[in-house]
């Protein structure tokens, strides 16, 4: 009975330091901005107008009194159909290609500065050109990107592509959309990556903190990869040692239930 008693007290003991150890986690890890107080006004810095990058895709509409007279406008937004000579698997996509240059091919016009531009600001060149060169009369014109997307890759639940329609994402929303990021993610180094121009910056942004609402990058841009690093306790969960342990303690427990009843 002695023995019965010691047994169960060490079962009792080694199940206490397993909630023990459990409770001791530390959640402001895995929190976002766990330095926010009860009530905060926070003014984000970042410029919400996208600027146009070279390689963009855009759709620029043109309508005026005369609509036979804006058709040649708007035929590179006509949807193309694939010829013989292209495999089906080759995307065919409408719209204007923004060149390496940084122009775009205007029907009767020729070539138009858009990379480093807003679409209101490519929009309002645009119609100027068509007035000055007497092509229009009060001609209405409307730019959309058609390529807008991010990429969110690393410890998230679905990563992948996010398409953007609205033309403005928040990194809270790309990774809402990639499925929030998982418990191994480390939030307090989270890596952005966007091309501007020739060069590719890469920062770090730390989502533990309620500073990343103010920062220029909260806002992506077109092309953006957001990459989550896994913490340690990834790295150390696929550890050999790491995955014996519990079949060692479980294995000792049964042990200690055999003996238990033979004991008695």
């Amino acid at each position: 009975m002695h023995k019965s008693f010691q047994t169960t007290m060490f079962l009792l003991f080694s199940f206490s330091l397993v909630v023990i150890f459990a409770s001791c986690v530390n959640t402001r890890k895995v929190a976002y901005f766990n330095d926010v107080q009860d009530s905060a006004r926070i003014v984000s810095k970042a410029n919400l107008e996208p600027v146009i990058q070279k390689k963009d895709i855009l759709s620029i509409s043109v309508s005026s009194l005369s609509s036979e007279a804006t058709v040649i406008f708007n035929t590179p937004n006509l949807p193309i159909t694939p010829s013989s000579t292209i495999t089906p698997n080759t995307p065919q996509t409408a719209g204007y290609l923004v060149a390496d240059d940084g122009t775009i091919k205007f029907p009767l016009i020729g070539n138009i500065l858009a990379a480093g531009l807003t679409k209101k600001q490519l929009e309002d060149n645009i119609t100027k050109l068509l007035v000055d060169r007497k092509l229009l009369f009060d001609p209405i014109v409307s730019a959309r990107f058609l390529n807008f997307r991010v990429t969110v890759l690393g410890e998230v639940n679905h990563p992948g592509v996010v398409i953007v329609p609205s033309e403005q994402i928040s990194i809270l929303e790309a990774i809402g959309q990639a499925g929030d990021l998982t418990i191994y993610g480390l939030r307090n180094n989270v890596i952005l990556i966007r091309q501007e121009g020739p060069v590719k910056l890469v920062k770090r942004l730390n989502l533990n903190s309620s500073k990343i609402l103010q920062s220029p990058y909260f806002f992506l841009k077109s092309n953006d990869v957001i990459y989550v690093e896994p913490g340690k306790a990834k790295v150390a969960s696929t550890d050999l040692t790491r995955q014996l342990l519990p079949i060692i303690f479980s294995g000792i427990s049964v042990v200690v239930i055999v003996l238990n009843s033979l004991l008695k």
